[in-house]
C-alpha cells in the first residue's frame, strides 16, 4: 500500500470515529452502560422498568386492602425474625414489618435511592423504631450481611432491577438456613411495572432458587410468590438467561 492509500485508510477511520461520537454509537456487545461487578452475569432478556414513585399507593388504600397483614401472615413473619425490606422506599413494609417482628426481631430497610431513606430515616427516628437499620442497596448488589435473614421481602420492585441475575444471586448468602425470599408483583410484563410469573420463576431458577409456594391475589391487584435457595449457586458463566417472549407462553 502506498503512503497516500495509508492516508486515505486513516483519515477515512477518523471520520468514521466522529461519526460514531457524534451519534452517540456504541460498539455491539458494549457493557460500558453496566457496573463493572455486573459484567461476568448476563443481561436479562427483558424489558427493564424505569424506576418509579418510592410510594407504590396511598398506606391508607394499601391497609384497607389488608395488603401487608396477609403478605405477612402468608410469609409467616413472626416475632424475633430478622427481615430485610428490599426496595423499602417510604417505609410501607419496614414500619408493619417492624412492629411484627417486635423488640427482638430486626429489620433492615435497603434502597438505591438516597432520599427515599433519608426520609424513611425520618420517619423511623420519629416512631422511634429502634429494631430497624437503613442501607443503600447497588443495582446488581443489595449489600447485605451474609446468613443473616429469615426473610428477605421484594415488594412490587423486582422489575425494576437492572440486573436482576447479580443481584439474586448475591442475595443467596444473606439467607439463613430455611431463609426465604418473598415477592409481590404484578402478573403484567415488565414495562408496565410487572412480572410474568413464569418469567419470575425462570430468573430465580437461573440463580438456583426453588419456589416453594405461588398464590394470586386479586384483592391487593398482585400475585406473592415464596422461594428457598435449592441448589448450589451456578457461577456467573452459567447462568441461562431467560427469554421474555418464552414465558409468554
Amino acid at each position: 500500500m502506498t503512503a497516500a492509500e495509508c492516508k486515505n485508510v486513516l483519515s477515512l477511520a477518523i471520520l468514521a470515529a466522529l461519526i460514531l461520537l457524534g451519534t452517540g454509537c456504541k460498539p455491539t456487545g458494549s457493557n460500558s452502560d453496566r457496573p463493572e461487578t455486573a459484567q461476568a452475569f448476563p443481561r436479562p432478556d427483558r424489558a427493564v422498568a424505569a424506576s418509579g414513585d418510592t410510594q407504590f399507593s396511598t398506606e391508607a388504600a394499601r391497609d384497607e386492602a389488608g395488603e401487608a397483614t396477609k403478605l405477612m401472615d402468608w410469609a409467616a413473619i413472626s416475632p424475633g425474625m430478622t427481615v430485610a425490606d428490599i426496595g423499602a422506599g417510604e417505609g410501607y413494609y419496614t414500619v408493619r414489618l417492624a412492629s411484627r417482628v417486635g423488640a427482638k426481631g430486626r429489620v433492615l430497610a435497603q434502597d438505591i435511592n438516597r432520599g427515599a431513606l433519608e426520609r424513611l430515616g425520618e420517619r423511623i427516628a420519629r416512631d422511634r423504631l429502634d429494631n430497624v437499620a437503613i442501607k443503600e442497596g447497588g443495582i446488581d448488589d443489595p449489600r447485605l450481611p451474609k446468613g443473616s435473614f429469615d426473610r428477605i421481602f421484594l415488594v412490587h420492585m423486582y422489575h425494576e432491577v437492572t440486573e436482576p441475575y447479580a443481584f439474586t444471586w448475591r442475595m443467596r448468602d444473606a439467607l439463613k438456613p430455611r431463609g426465604q425470599i418473598i415477592v409481590v408483583d404484578r402478573n403484567r410484563p415488565t414495562s408496565q411495572h410487572g412480572m410474568p410469573p413464569k418469567l419470575l420463576f425462570c430468573e430465580f431458577a437461573a440463580v438456583g432458587y426453588r419456589l416453594m409456594e405461588f398464590e394470586e391475589r386479586p384483592e391487593v391487584g398482585a400475585y406473592f410468590a415464596r422461594f428457598e435457595r435449592d441448589s448450589a449457586a451456578p457461577t456467573p458463566a452459567e447462568i441461562k438467561t431467560c427469554k421474555e417472549t418464552a414465558a409468554r407462553v
